[in-house]
């Protein structure tokens, strides 16, 4: 097995390469016509969808209102469930939940990088 370094060093390179070829990828269709007239049109689309989503949204009133709110409150909740999912496994405790339909949900754990200043 490959330590923790060598597999760290290989990402690295491969992030290297890629964004390389990324480079590459975006100079062939910033010379390409037919892509830059098609850009232009998806942007013209885009904003065109976005005017009538805000006239939608404006058309609700309140009830969007209460949409955003609902979202951000999920998104508190969340960060207060993972704290406290943290804080028993720091304290050896298990964690599992169910919701309304007896369906189990366990934690899934993820570790990233960053760099340090």
């Amino acid at each position: 097995m490959k330590d923790i370094q060598e597999v760290f060093n290989e990402i690295q390179e491969l992030k290297q390469t890629k964004k390389e070829i990324g480079r590459e990828y975006r100079d062939i269709l910033a010379q390409d016509e037919d892509y830059q007239e098609l850009k232009e049109e998806v942007t013209t689309v885009r904003d065109k969808k976005k005017t009538r989503e805000q006239s939608a949204q404006s058309g609700m009133g309140r009830r969007w209102e209460e949409f955003e709110r609902a979202t951000a409150e999920i998104t508190e909740l969340e960060q207060m469930l993972t704290d406290i999912a943290m804080t028993n496994l720091m304290d050896g405790k298990s964690i599992s939940l169910k919701d309304k339909y007896d369906t189990e949900y366990e934690p899934s754990y993820k570790i990233t990088y960053k760099k340090i200043a």
